[in-house]
């Protein structure tokens, strides 16, 4: 399988400051991921900023309730503009995820990149376009409307 690109743009009637403070927080990921996924955050992020070469840890269960481990790196940072966090071990043979942030009239604009590849030839062809795909684009869709609610933009 060749390494997939998705995209996703949202824009949100809020301050810049207010949306980069809570996507820069690892400690949010669990406000903006789907219950279906189980993720759990094994790390101490509570109060933690984020930072280049932080380590993150959790355990997902996104299929069967069949628990994974997933360890990500956040790569860089590029303060109030972007930062990327990458795969070091888990159920993707390759995990790329960029967030990039802008003020734009009217509020802020967020736009992801996730470049992945799910493992295992052919079976992992056949598992992307099953399921997996369609689960990524199922947490970017909540990811959306739990931002909205948190946000209270509803």
């Amino acid at each position: 399988m060749r390494v997939k690109k998705k995209e996703w743009t949202l824009t949100l009637p809020l301050e810049f400051d207010q949306v980069w403070d809570f996507f820069s927080r690892p400690e949010n990921l669990r406000k903006i991921t789907p219950d279906g996924v189980f993720v759990r955050i094994l790390s101490d992020l509570e109060g933690v900023d984020m930072y280049e070469g932080m380590i993150i840890q959790y355990t997902i269960a996104p299929l069967l309730n069949i628990p994974m481990n997933w360890v990500t790196e956040i790569t860089h940072i590029k303060e109030n503009a972007h930062f990327i966090d990458e795969q070091r071990f888990g159920p993707y043979a390759f995990w790329h995820h960029q967030h990039h942030f802008k003020a734009v009239e009217g509020g802020t604009e967020m736009r992801d990149i996730l470049h992945y590849k799910v493992p295992i030839p052919i079976l992992g062809d056949i598992a992307n376009a099953l399921f997996v795909e369609r689960m990524i684009e199922q947490i970017f869709v909540f990811r959306e409307k739990a931002v909205r609610k948190y946000f209270e933009l509803d």
